[in-house]
């Protein structure tokens, strides 16, 4: 796997794969470089057979105090773009705010599935970032801020498409309308956390290790399988749903995964799973 970048750092063990947002003198703010990288980092994953679950993680004091304002602050408010008019100012705008937000989705899109470890703040872009994640865990001291409406932005890199979808429309409301700051207890509570586990860093990111492992000791393709049916009962009917997952198992039942299953089934021991 090549892959290198200033902002963000890849680290493999054995089939448990970490995305570190790596900009700790920043608190990991969100500039040029992340929004570059973070697909490229996504594509390099996809790519790599060995990886079967991820975790996304940060160096530093926080997660992420979103958006890197002093950097990107002036372009995304149409100044100093260099632009001929005020229109091609706004297309200008509209070409990064889209790259940006297919960024996040680049995390999204991950064939396997995706696991937030966060510690310190998750603000903004943090969200973004957290809600494109399948599963999320947090320190019991972690806050987190929608914080787009303090700064005058109507959040628009997909936390107020993908939040809907993990908690209430009520909690969705109160985060995204008052960009108030809220405790890990309140964000487990409202079912943004799976858990809130631990006080510090690390020992969220035994936590997200520890769930990481056990999700990668299965077959990797009926896990694989298990995300794409998922994410393809999002604006399905039931049918719909129950059609796709039948043409999925009509192309993969027939694995060595299965027949591994079966075999450590009936020899009363652990499945040792290729992927094949």
């Amino acid at each position: 796997m090549e892959f290198s970048s200033e902002v963000i750092t890849l680290e493999i063990d054995e089939h448990v794969a970490t995305i570190w947002l790596d900009r700790p003198e920043a608190r990991n703010a969100l500039g040029r470089a992340f929004w570059r990288d973070l697909p490229r980092a996504a594509r390099a994953l996809d790519d790599d057979a060995r990886v079967r679950v991820v975790v996304v993680a940060a160096k530093g004091r926080d997660f992420t105090v979103g958006l890197d304002l002093k950097e990107m602050g002036g372009s995304l408010g149409g100044e100093n773009t260099g632009a001929a008019s005020k229109a091609a100012a706004a297309r200008a705008t509209f070409k990064a705010v889209r790259e940006m937000q297919d960024a996040v989705t680049s995390l999204a899109k991950l064939r396997v599935p995706v696991i937030g470890a966060v510690h310190g703040y998750c603000i903004g872009g943090g969200i973004d970032l957290l809600t494109a994640c399948d599963m999320r865990l947090g320190t019991t001291s972690s806050v987190y801020s929608v914080r787009e409406t303090k700064v005058a932005i109507v959040a628009d890199l997909g936390t107020l498409q993908r939040l809907p979808r993990i908690i209430s429309a009520g909690y969705v409301a109160e985060l995204a309308y008052t960009g108030k700051d809220v405790s890990a207890g309140r964000a487990a509570q409202m079912g943004l956390l799976n858990h809130a586990v631990g006080e510090d860093a690390g020992e969220v990111l035994d936590a997200a290790y520890e769930l990481a492992r056990a999700i990668a000791a299965n077959s990797p393709l009926a896990v694989e399988g298990t995300k794409a049916v998922l994410a393809a009962n999002d604006g399905a009917t039931i049918d719909e749903g129950l059609e796709f997952v039948a043409r999925w198992n009509t192309m993969y039942l027939q694995s060595n995964d299965l027949r591994e299953a079966i075999s450590a089934f009936l020899e009363r021991r652990a499945p040792k799973f290729t992927g094949d």
